[in-house]
């Protein structure tokens, strides 16, 4: 996302910090030889990068995908516009106590992202592997509300993303985006 009007000698980009950061990191000397100062600033609180950007204390951020910026357009009243499309981090379901979903126990203690799009991209994927059932399973927002189906009880908890891998050895499972799963590694 990016505020319009910025100077071609410096850029200041917010990202989370693996891997946009560390891709950023590597075009950095590529943009001096072209006379770009680029100014990397990172962060961990998804809905920070793009209030920077909003209140143009940033030029533009590196770290969402479209679901996500739509819901935070509509939440804040906000007209952010994506320059390029980016890659999206894969998420994943981790645990500390189970190595296979299938051993999931009843009244599992199940901690997902609380912001909109990867708390939903978190529910999809677990209905994908067939322990929950979605009103509708294509819908990239959907929240536990929406869950129409949960024969083992799972209990979910949103957690800020950043957060998961620290509370993971306190819960049965957490679907955290890869980002995150690599910096706490």
């Amino acid at each position: 996302m990016a505020n319009i009007g910025y100077s071609a000698d410096q850029l200041t980009i917010a990202a989370t910090a693996i891997p946009n950061a560390e891709i950023l990191e590597f075009i950095e000397p590529e943009l001096a030889k072209q006379g770009v100062d680029l100014q990397i600033k990172v962060f961990t609180d998804y809905v920070q990068l793009n209030v920077q950007v909003a209140e143009k204390r940033l030029d533009a951020n590196l770290f969402e995908h479209l679901p996500f910026l739509n819901e935070f357009n509509k939440s804040r009243n906000q007209n952010l516009v994506p320059i390029v499309p980016v890659h999206i981090a894969p998420l994943g379901a981790y645990s500390a106590k189970i190595k296979d979903i299938k051993n999931l126990p009843d009244n599992a203690r199940v901690v997902i992202p609380n912001d909109p799009s990867n708390s939903g991209r978190s529910l999809q994927l677990l209905s994908k592997a067939g322990m929950i059932k979605l009103r509708d399973p294509d819908n990239i927002l959907a929240t536990t509300r929406d869950v129409v189906d949960n024969p083992t009880h799972l209990k979910f908890t949103e957690v800020e993303a950043a957060t998961l891998p620290r509370v993971l050895g306190q819960v049965d499972l957490g679907l955290i985006t890869t980002n995150y799963a690599l910096a706490a590694s």
